[in-house]
């Protein structure tokens, strides 16, 4: 199971290309955003900086990024362009966003890789996760990173286990993933392109490309998306 079963990255995040090869498993992924951070240099010429936004660390803000009245940035962090960042963010430390990402209110932020046109914008959690293009969060849908037991993270494949030698790892969301209000992706959930969650289900595991997950009766069903 490759990177490039989920999703491609965009040509906004060109410059970081070498460090996220097609050919990787996507949670290889995430051991390399903090490396891909590290050749960035602050943007100089970036957009005016609220008052009330609190920016420390070396943090990269296309000079179009809309940024809100409040809110905390702590890098290292990239913002694309036309990346909106709404009250209350909190957005702490080896974060990647593309182009015209929505990272919302009252929404956490920490060692993620948001690619073009994601959107997480009301009470998310998005910890140690990869979201495709398009890929969708609903209001209060979290991103669960660290197992109860704080045990190394072993994803749930078809074709058998993968240990990823991670204590803390999220989600994978493939390109156009959705994921339902008050949905959980419990540490280590793998969706594919298009794959949905529906809300107020608890997932865990490796969702197929364009099939769905919904809670009936305490029971979590797969079926296909039409």
């Amino acid at each position: 199971m490759k990177a490039s079963d989920f999703f491609a990255l965009p040509p906004s995040l060109a410059r970081f290309a070498p460090f996220f090869p097609a050919d990787l498993g996507p949670w290889e992924w995430l051991k390399q955003i903090g490396p891909a951070l590290a050749g960035v240099v602050a943007e100089s010429s970036g957009p005016k900086i609220p008052p009330g936004v609190h920016v420390e660390g070396k943090v990269w803000i296309h000079p179009s990024v809309k940024l809100p009245a409040y809110a905390t940035i702590i890098g290292p962090v990239y913002l694309g362009a036309n990346t909106q960042i709404r009250p209350g963010a909190f957005i702490r430390g080896q974060v990647i966003a593309g182009e015209g990402c929505v990272l919302g209110n009252a929404s956490e932020f920490k060692n993620c890789l948001l690619l073009d046109g994601v959107q997480a914008p009301h009470f998310n959690y998005v910890g140690d996760s990869i979201l495709g293009n398009g890929a969708h969060l609903g209001a209060g849908a979290i991103c669960s990173n660290l197992r109860l037991d704080q045990a190394e993270v072993v994803l749930r494949l078809p074709a058998g286990p993968v240990h990823t030698g991670l204590k803390k790892f999220g989600a994978v969301l493939g390109d156009r993933a959705e994921v339902g209000c008050n949905a959980v992706l419990n540490p280590g959930t793998l969706l594919g392109p298009r794959a949905l969650v529906m809300p107020c289900t608890a997932f865990g595991g490796f969702l197929p490309a364009a099939t769905i997950a919904r809670a009936r009766q305490s029971v979590t069903t797969i079926e296909r998306r039409d």
